[in-house]
């Protein structure tokens, strides 16, 4: 009985260990899905239906054997591809189009440099909390690990990045695998998701098959398992691969304040007297409309400071928007509600936030949220949710109330002698060639109302964030908290492709410059025409303010002034130098860029620029 009863258990091993090799090497899954031999159909078909469904236009690319059928498939759907010159201008680019579309930006790579050329890229995106999806190409499935060319482990590379990654191991993968992705991207605190995709998966069957012959096989019983395995393989590939599958987006998951926690943020904002906003970029994001932020902002009536993505959400001269002296004001608020904005180094790791204050705290990421709480900061209400939305109910459930009015008038006052002392700066004369801020007051008042801008840089771009306003909500890009230099190509890119209509331009230190000055060529071939005013003191000089004091030698922060004009020029733009010389006709050599991007060409004015003291103390770290 015992013998009978061991057998019967080894006997159901036996048959459980069959059918999970059985479903492991697909034999089940194909006893019910067909594989089409004679399909010309391939997975790149598979990846543009999905991306065309969620209403992605741009795929931003440096081709690649690896990705090839993406590509094409996704032109044929209407998709516009746009090849750039380097894997991360790509990224940036998507990155862009994220922010200012509200959908997920879209990069494809090919395999093993191309998307480790984008890590960087990735990881602003990642710190920016741009919905992002990097697709990359990858080995074959069977492969991978054996030294297949630009193969290596890209899954381990990109975890750390992104919020979700796949390797696609089937064709009939790839639709529920994209859908999953996208809505991932967009969920909770949005961020890039990545999708590898190794060769055999995106060629159709008939390519495929030909790599997986083996024209040699073993001789005997292992020459016969191995033919088998391959064959099967490949079959289970295939298998099912072009049965009608969903497409359309998945839902989006947004987490959103609780009623009993706007309804106490009502009760606070209610009793303070000197409230103040500091508002983030997560302020920016879907679903409330960036127009309904604004419309709640000012029916608030509380001042506010923009940063990053905001910047321009109160228009270029709003009562309401305070540019100076935030410092100050913190210390004097009685009540500070932050607005997807973090207690990183931007606000001194919440230092500068008195003890005195009652806080609001709103933020998607919980993390994020509480920062730095742990030890120079406390808040007296701490959500996670939307930003946006819960503006849009605090407004709702303070439509009878008004802050103060003497509160933001008084530092309003302080932002008018602030900034008439940065104007009486702009008038000196620097010891060599152009005062850079005379150079960004005129570009000021010269820029149209639709602009957007690109700040790509460190010590000119800083001075610029003082003096250039933007006209509207979502016509500032920069970085974001990773500080990065070289997305200006990009950004400037994905600006263009969005607001055709609109003047873009591209703030650059000279130093930053050298990152993407090659996407002139870009500009060109994909007939983005945009602006790229390049501040030129021959030097790192966010750098070299603090390095030459502190250790006494400018070593590796000095440049040259290069004639990056010419380099614009060759690649198709038109590029323009301005000097000491040109001081009296600067407003015209400005208009002259201007008319030449309405007519289709991009521009880079190379303004050589002098010395000033009006960043001083200013860090770098």
């Amino acid at each position: 009985m015992e013998v009978a009863t061991s057998l019967s258990v080894a006997a159901g091993f036996a048959l459980g260990a069959l059918v999970f090799a059985a479903y492991k090497l697909g034999l089940l899954y194909q006893l019910f899905h067909k594989t089409e031999t004679q399909s010309p159909r391939h997975g790149g078909e598979s990846v543009a239906e999905v991306l065309r469904a969620h209403g992605v236009k741009f795929v931003f690319t440096l081709v690649g054997g690896h990705i090839s059928p993406i590509l094409v498939a996704c032109e044929k759907v209407g998709i516009r591809i746009v090849d750039t010159r380097h894997e991360a201008t790509a990224v940036f680019a998507a990155d862009a189009v994220a922010r200012l579309s509200g959908t997920v930006g879209v990069a494809v790579v090919t395999a093993g440099p191309g998307l480790t050329n984008t890590v960087t890229a990735v990881k602003n995106a990642q710190m920016a909390e741009s919905p992002v999806l990097v697709m990359g190409g990858a080995a074959g499935t069977l492969l991978q690990g054996r030294g297949a060319l630009q193969d290596i482990d890209q899954m381990s590379l990109f975890k750390p990045l992104c919020k979700f990654c796949a390797s696609v191991r089937s064709v009939r993968e790839i639709k529920p695998t994209m859908r999953k992705a996208l809505a991932i991207a967009q969920s909770g605190t949005p961020g890039p998701v990545f999708i590898e995709f190794p060769i055999d998966t995106l060629y159709p069957f008939h390519l495929v098959s030909k790599e997986f012959g083996v024209k040699n096989p073993p001789k005997g019983i292992m020459g016969k398992i191995v033919t088998w395995y391959l064959h099967n393989h490949l079959n289970d590939l295939f298998a099912g691969a072009w049965e009608p599958r969903d497409v359309s987006p998945l839902p989006v998951h947004i987490p959103q304040a609780t009623d009993d926690q706007v309804q106490k943020c009502i009760e606070l904002v209610s009793r303070a007297k000197k409230p103040v906003i500091l508002l983030g970029s997560q302020a920016t994001l879907p679903p409330t409309p960036v127009d309904k932020i604004r419309t709640a902002l000012e029916s608030l009536g509380i001042p506010c400071f923009l940063g990053g993505m905001s910047r321009g959400m109160l228009g270029r001269d709003s009562p309401l928007h305070i540019r100076q002296n935030r410092r100050d004001a913190l210390k004097e608020a009685d009540l500070v509600l932050l607005a997807g904005t973090v207690c990183d180094f931007r606000l001194s790791y919440g230092r500068v936030l008195s003890r005195r204050s009652k806080i609001i705290a709103v933020n998607r990421d919980k993390t994020q949220l509480l920062k730095n709480s742990d030890m120079f900061w406390k808040p007296t209400v701490a959500i996670q949710g939307d930003a946006g939305s819960f503006l849009i109910r605090l407004s709702q459930g303070l439509k009878d109330h008004k802050c103060p009015e003497d509160w933001p008038l008084s530092l309003k006052a302080g932002d008018v002698t602030k900034e008439k002392a940065n104007r009486k700066k702009a008038d000196e004369k620097t010891d060599h060639h152009l005062n850079p801020l005379r150079v960004l007051h005129r570009v000021d008042e010269l820029m149209a109302d639709d602009s957007i801008i690109v700040a790509d840089g460190g010590d000119f771009v800083g001075s610029a964030a003082y003096i250039l306003k933007p006209r509207g909500p979502l016509r500032w890009l920069d970085p974001g908290a990773f500080g990065t230099l070289g997305v200006g190509g990009g950004f400037a890119l994905g600006a263009k492709l969005c607001r055709p209509e609109s003047e873009v331009w591209i703030i650059y230190g000279d130093g930053s410059l050298g990152y993407s000055v090659a996407e002139f060529d870009t500009f060109t071939r994909h007939k983005t025409p945009v602006i790229a005013l390049v501040g030129n003191d021959a030097c790192w000089s966010q750098i070299s303010r603090e390095q030459v004091p502190i250790l006494g030698s400018n070593v590796a922060c000095g440049l040259a002034f290069t004639d990056y004009h010419t380099v614009a020029d060759g690649y198709g733009g038109k590029g323009t130098l301005i000097c000491r010389k040109d001081e009296d006709k600067l407003d015209e050599l400005i208009k002259e860029a201007q008319r030449e991007t309405r007519e289709g060409r991009a521009t880079l004015l190379n303004v050589f620029i002098g010395k000033t003291n009006f960043r001083e103390g200013s860090i770098s770290v």
